[in-house]
């Protein structure tokens, strides 16, 4: 329990950007960071490793993983089918709740904070798997996330801004929402996660 309780904090440590792609992580430092032995934490590396969080280099040690096209590819794939399929049919979904997500997106859009929109974004489609009131699905959205979080931080490295083209998109969704018109909410965020699966693709090699 204790490791997966590490694993679990340094996956949301992740996905709130804090380690970069490619970074080695020390045992010592990262244990004393989550208080838990070495051997807790290496059991909490393996976990991670299995998620595509994590990788280990013989002789080298543990890395932050740095996602490539073909993962990209094929993390956009499953919430292109996961995310549109829980505003489509979910029992739980919170349009407040997202509303005020898309409002805090574009109020830190206006100031520049750019990666307080990108927090938000991801929010967001945190909110949107959550309509599905399954909380085996949100555990596996905390998976992807934390590997989306290092996708989009090698993006970054050549498009600083393209969080901002989400939020009109986010906006638009929660509008259809609003107007009762889920098949279409749905539809919109399908198109979008496919697309931005392909300009995604281009950037990082």
């Amino acid at each position: 329990m204790r490791a997966q309780d590490a694993a679990q904090r340094l996956r949301l440590a992740v996905s709130a950007g804090e380690f970069a792609p490619g970074q080695k992580l020390s045992e010592v430092t990262v244990a004393a960071r989550l208080g838990v032995s070495r051997n807790t934490l290496r059991e909490s590396y393996a976990m991670l490793i299995a998620d595509g969080v994590l990788v280990r280099i013989p002789h080298r040690g543990v890395f932050i993983a740095s996602p490539d096209a073909t993962e990209v590819q094929n993390l956009f794939r499953a919430r292109a089918v996961v995310e549109p399929g829980a505003l489509l049919w979910g029992t739980a979904t919170d349009v407040s709740a997202l509303d005020r997500i898309v409002a805090a997106a574009e109020a830190d859009l206006a100031a520049g904070d750019l990666a307080a929109t990108a927090t938000a974004n991801q929010e967001f489609h945190r909110a949107v798997v959550a309509a599905a009131g399954s909380d085996l699905l949100n555990e596996e959205m905390e998976r992807l996330l934390a590997r989306m979080r290092l996708v989009f931080l090698q993006a970054e490295r050549h498009d600083p801004g393209f969080h901002g083209e989400f939020v009109p998109v986010n906006r638009r969704i929660v509008t259809l929402l609003q107007a009762g018109d889920r098949p279409e909410a749905a539809s919109v965020l399908r198109a979008s996660l496919l697309a931005t699966s392909e300009s995604l693709s281009s950037l990082i090699v």
